[in-house]
């Protein structure tokens, strides 16, 4: 027998985990206040189908006391619950008789019947999401006005497809994955029951790749032991276990806080050897640095909103947290997020993971001209920022720029918008050519902290800044030109004049508001096909024929 058949919970206190829906089922078991209808509703693996039973074995008992709640797994009734024989408990697999017949005759007519031999009938409905609309029509008037001795329990993992006329007449419990900890005490109850020697550093292992199922971790379980017999080593365990690299991340982590680029940067180069998918692993990287974040916010936080890394990962990330301030972790964080981002795209795979470590470690921006926050000595955060100087065909710097005066957000203004606007035109030109021509015919309405509105006139426009990707453009350019971030608003005007749109400081060196889009077009007639490509980006239209 398999390991997670033979040690199933016989009980509610075996029953790993969900314990504010335990509270409840024995209270109403013990005060004999019992519903017609329950709804087990959660992830897979996590207890509904076996609280089922434990519940209708309970309420059956025939030597269960008025004032206790547990089934004595003694009398007959109890132990034809245990072997599957009772003829009252009455399981049903909504997934393969999902039809209004099935229904029909598995249920309604059976609800009619007294029981056998216990005292309730109960239903259990597995996988009731899986029913058509017929069969939950059928099954919403017996459920409705049920006879006494019926008890319904609809187990179901996706709670949206249970129509709202079901739901309504349910005692509804909503499960959750079980914490890792708990995992990690049912299998040390196993391995002692069978007297099997494993280290704590398998079980982890073995907990963490079940991520909150019961079921899955008991079955690894068994699948380790087949293999290694009574004692298993760790090495043989994790030829069983599937690689779980959050060690590794943890590793790189440490390399991060000593600033020791170059074993972090090997790590990286070492599991694009063994194979590693690197955007995986950077979000197992992100998911750490988060629950640093959170622990450091408040313990709580990290132990009921972090991820489960086990009690010797959470030991060592505690202590590297502690020596580290929050900007950096948010930095971090922004950084890895954006290199996660760019892993699909770039021929080396592992270069934008590389460039962020340097970045950390360094305090050296890779992209010219962008604010970062530096780790500086003892690990503070500071804001400063670092420009990258390209060099001329000579190979000589060119001459020193001006450096961006930030605007100070609380005191930023609309014509502090406008009078630094050509600006704005020219970078966003560089990298999107048509956009400009949408930016020249706009109007910088207003400004309320770091949210700027621009009033356009046609709803193609607007709806052209609103594109997720060109919003981000815009709002880093904003961001390069003014030293702040600003949050985009668009809004249409439909009498906006767009020659007296904004003051001439706005329009200073450049066309016309009123002409933005007709002199573009034509200043670029002489470029054929690119004219013609930028007035289709501008306009939303196409080329037919």
């Amino acid at each position: 027998m398999t390991l997670y058949r033979k040690y199933r919970p016989q009980n509610f206190h075996d029953v790993v985990g969900q314990n504010h829906i335990k509270l409840t089922l024995e209270h109403e078991i013990r005060s004999g206040k019992i519903a017609h209808a329950y709804l087990f509703c959660g992830p897979r693996a996590v207890g509904k189908t076996t609280l089922s039973r434990v519940f209708a074995k309970s309420i059956n008992c025939t030597n269960r006391k008025e004032d206790k709640f547990e089934p004595c797994d003694e009398c007959d009734s109890c132990k034809d619950i245990m072997l599957g024989r009772n003829m009252d408990i009455i399981e049903i697999d909504a997934a393969s008789h999902t039809g209004v017949d099935n229904v029909r005759e598995n249920i309604i007519s059976s609800a009619r019947v007294a029981p056998v031999k216990s005292k309730y009938k109960v239903f259990i409905i597995d996988e009731a999401h899986m029913l058509s609309t017929a069969a939950f029509n059928a099954l919403l008037k017996i459920m409705e006005e049920p006879p006494a001795f019926v008890v319904f329990i609809l187990c179901t993992t996706e709670i949206h497809k249970v129509p709202t006329t079901i739901i309504s007449r349910c005692q509804r419990f909503d499960f959750k994955k079980i914490n890792l900890s708990d995992v990690v005490k049912k299998l040390n109850y196993i391995i002692e029951t069978e007297g099997i020697k494993v280290s704590q550093t398998v079980l982890e292992a073995v907990a963490k790749q079940s991520e909150g199922h019961m079921r899955d971790a008991e079955s690894l379980l068994g699948q380790i032991v087949a293999v290694s017999g009574k004692e298993i080593s760790d090495e043989e365990a994790m030829l069983v276990i599937p690689r779980n690299d959050l060690d590794e991340a943890v590793n790189l982590i440490e390399f991060l806080f000593k600033k020791d680029a170059k074993n972090a940067v090997r790590l990286v180069n070492k599991m694009v050897d063994e194979g590693i998918d690197l955007k995986v692993f950077t979000g197992d990287l992100i998911e750490i640095i988060r629950k640093i974040i959170l622990i450091k916010l408040n313990p709580g936080l990290g132990e009921n909103f972090g991820l489960n890394l086990g009690e010797g990962l959470e030991l060592k990330i505690s202590e590297l947290g502690k020596d580290v301030e929050m900007g950096s972790l948010a930095f971090w964080t922004e950084r890895f997020l954006k290199a996660r981002n760019e892993l699909k795209n770039t021929n080396i795979v592992q270069l934008p993971l590389e460039l962020a470590i340097i970045e950390i470690c360094f305090g050296v921006s890779t992209v010219s001209q962008r604010t970062v926050a530096v780790p500086s000595q003892g690990n503070k955060a500071v804001n400063a920022q670092i420009e990258i100087r390209p060099e001329n065909e000579a190979g000589e710097p060119e001459k020193e720029k001006t450096p961006v005066t930030p605007i100070d957000l609380n005191q930023v203004k609309r014509e502090d918008i406008i009078s630094r606007w050509n600006e704005v035109l020219a970078k966003v030109k560089k990298e999107n050519h048509s956009l400009s021509f949408i930016l020249k015919v706009c109007e910088p309405r207003s400004i309320n902290g770091n949210q700027l509105c621009l009033a356009f006139k046609y709803k193609f426009h607007k709806d052209r800044v609103n594109d997720p990707n060109i919003r981000v453009l815009i709002e880093k350019v904003l961001r390069d030109v003014y030293g702040v971030s600003l949050i985009l608003e668009a809004l249409i005007d439909e009498n906006l004049d767009f020659g007296n749109n904004v003051n001439d400081t706005f329009m200073s060196g450049e066309p016309q508001a009123s002409q933005g889009a007709n002199q573009a077009a034509s200043a670029d007639a002489g470029n054929g096909e690119g004219a013609i490509d930028d007035l289709l980006k501008s306009f939303g239209g196409k080329v037919v024929g």
